[in-house]
């Protein structure tokens, strides 16, 4: 069959098929996420990407992939919270400027 390397059993309910496609649309959205720059679209697609695939991780029933991907959401949605408050300090825009310093500093010296 077409599938069947993917899918050993292809899923006979709607309900299956859903399910499958909303977990492919997880795997997509987390890989996604790690080429965004901005921080909160990253932590909004990573949310919805774990969420998707928590679905997946209740429908098979592993308790570790539950855990793990609902951790995973957790962690995004308390990042985004933290970046919509105000409270996220992000360190990137010192530590460029401490790095320029270091190196202006090394080239002075040569």
């Amino acid at each position: 069959m077409f599938l069947e390397s993917l899918f050993p059993t292809l899923p006979l309910s709607l309900l299956e098929t859903i399910i499958y496609v909303v977990s492919a649309l997880g795997i997509v959205l987390l890989t996604y996420a790690i080429f965004l720059e901005t921080e909160r679209r990253q932590d909004l697609v990573m949310l919805v990407g774990a969420m998707c695939l928590l679905v997946y991780a209740l429908y098979i029933g592993n308790r570790i992939f539950i855990i793990a991907m609902s951790a995973i959401a957790l962690a995004s949605l308390t990042e985004f919270v933290e970046i919509l408050v105000g409270l996220h300090k992000d360190g990137t825009k010192h530590e460029l400027k401490r790095i320029q310093k270091l190196g202006m500093k090394k080239q002075k010296e040569l």
